[in-house]
């Protein structure tokens, strides 16, 4: 945990410097109001209302399985690190609507505290490609609300299985425990301020993601984002 929270610190350390030497540079600077304008009124790209962005993200995320087997259903939430980018493009020249696409690290999992007193955690890291719809609706031209809907691909490349009660340790995507494919659905939401931004999102794992070793079990997981536009 401690590590988790070193790296968010360093990253909205470099996050805040880097945002403030891009914000003049930005595509959205008005130069005469000093501040970030996301141009709806604006019709200087045939994509739509606004410009293509980019962004950057990191958090924390909170995650567990939903399983049918009984040594991970029920456990405790996991907690891991987000970290990603984006690229955001208008889909409509009277319709602040966007489709966002990224790439991003997520690391899932859980843990589980078995009958006789001992725990089994189990890490689920993974590669990211979410696509989500979202509607960015600007209250005062500094601050919008963004709420989206969509899903996310990913592939397993690292974790381990810990068994505390059999002192066991072995790779999470191994060919009889968890299957390094996983996909499902995104909803969430988010506040963006000038070139500053901060979502809440909940993934709804849709693919089985056990092999032999467990029964049927979904991904769950809560993420918190922080980040930059530009």
């Amino acid at each position: 945990m401690k590590r988790i929270i070193f790296t968010i610190l360093a990253a909205v350390a470099m996050l805040s410097t880097a945002s403030a030497q891009c914000y003049r540079e930005s595509r959205y600077y008005n130069s005469s109001t000093d501040r970030l304008d996301y141009g709806y009124g604006r019709h200087d790209s045939h994509l739509g209302t606004g410009n293509m962005y980019y962004g950057i993200r990191i958090g924390p995320s909170f995650s567990f399985v939903n399983s049918d087997d009984s040594r991970l259903d029920g456990g405790d939430w996991q907690t891991g690190l987000n970290v990603g980018a984006l690229v955001g493009l208008p889909l409509s020249r009277n319709v602040p609507l966007y489709i966002e696409a990224g790439l991003s690290y997520n690391e899932k999992g859980g843990r589980k505290r078995l009958s006789n007193g001992k725990k089994m955690t189990y890490d689920l890291n993974y590669i990211e490609l979410p696509i989500v719809l979202k509607y960015i609706y600007s209250v005062d031209g500094r601050f919008s609300i963004q709420p989206f809907f969509g899903g996310y691909l990913a592939c397993g490349v690292g974790g381990k299985i810990k068994n505390f009660e059999s002192r066991e340790a072995f790779s999470s995507f191994s060919d009889d425990a968890f299957q390094r494919f996983d996909g499902g659905l995104r909803v969430g939401c988010g506040v963006g301020f000038d070139l500053f931004y901060f979502d809440i999102s909940y993934d709804i794992g849709l693919s089985n993601i056990c092999h032999d070793m467990f029964d049927t079990s979904h991904n769950g997981s809560l993420a918190l984002n922080f980040g930059v536009n530009f």
